[in-house]
């Protein structure tokens, strides 16, 4: 008996041993794939980083002028704005779906399209908002049409990322303030919110990101023009390309040596950019936290 129990741990020992090197593994090829791929981004665009880059216009004609300033000023717009639209309308579903909605096929169903929706390619999002925003409701191509289509674009990753991070609050913080007398809609606003704050503010990240990586849905919607803003809110109703959308419209065109490193600095910029918009999202999710 001894013989064989010694020898299953020893299987045991071996099979574990295997699992933790796989995992190690690869975590070790994710982690290497990761930061070659920032390494030599950074690389090849910080050379070519400076304060004439970022702060002036661009221009296909004039060679002096190829700043990235209005792109950069394009896609502050279109992150926020489509943020100002999915946030409360994403949160608000995921809230109504996890309190108030009665748990049958119907939430089933909802949760179930809401999945099909995050997993459909963006180019068709795209088309949907060309032809519904751009030419039925005549807004045409614009960054508000851009904003719209985009709002489309994450309502699933928000609705279904903060529907979780509700689900995930322990049932028994809800009945205890029931308990005490606590109303339905301040137990979800002073209890269970609060305390799926980390979850929700994911999903917020999550949706920065695909904003601003966005490039198929907004060529159709939010256009190609790289004019300077000439006023804070009739710019919206313009066409504006992204940082993203010149990225790839100069990597096309990178017949020279200066428009590919043109390319990189770009690329450079929207990683920068990401990891500001995710230290902001952190810091507020932690100052929400305290209170």
């Amino acid at each position: 008996m001894k013989n064989n129990k010694s020898l299953y741990n020893k299987k045991k020992s071996i099979s574990d041993m295997l699992l933790k090197f796989l995992i190690y593994l690869s975590t070790t090829i994710t982690i290497s794939i990761f930061l070659s791929i920032i390494i030599y981004i950074l690389y090849n665009g910080i050379p070519y980083l400076s304060l004439k880059f970022i702060s002036t216009a661009y221009s296909e004609i004039d060679s002096s002028l190829k700043g990235i300033l209005p792109m950069l000023i394009n896609t502050m717009y279109i992150v926020i704005i489509t943020l100002l639209f999915a946030v409360p309308i994403g949160i608000a579903s995921a809230i109504y779906l996890t309190q108030y909605a009665k748990q049958g096929k119907l939430v089933k169903s909802i949760r179930f399209t809401t999945e099909i929706l995050s997993g459909i390619p963006s180019v068709i999002f795209g088309l949907f908002g060309y032809t519904i925003f751009c030419v039925i409701l005549g807004l045409g191509t614009s960054i508000l049409s851009g904003c719209l289509t985009m709002m489309l674009c994450v309502l699933p990753t928000i609705i279904r990322t903060s529907e979780e991070a509700l689900l995930s609050v322990p049932k028994s913080y809800k009945e205890g303030a029931i308990a005490l007398g606590a109303g339905k809609l301040r137990v979800v606003l002073e209890i269970i919110v609060p305390s799926a704050i980390s979850g929700i503010i994911t999903s917020i990240i999550l949706a920065i990101g695909r904003i601003v990586g966005e490039s198929a849905a907004l060529l159709y919607t939010s256009g190609m023009a790289y004019n300077m803003p000439k006023g804070m809110f009739s710019h919206i109703f313009s066409s504006g390309r992204t940082l993203t959308l010149h990225l790839y419209q100069t990597a096309k065109q990178a017949n020279t040596p200066d428009s590919f490193s043109q390319a990189f600095a770009t690329a450079t910029i929207l990683l920068i950019l990401v990891f500001i918009l995710n230290v902001i999202a952190s810091t507020i999710s932690k100052i929400v936290k305290k209170y």
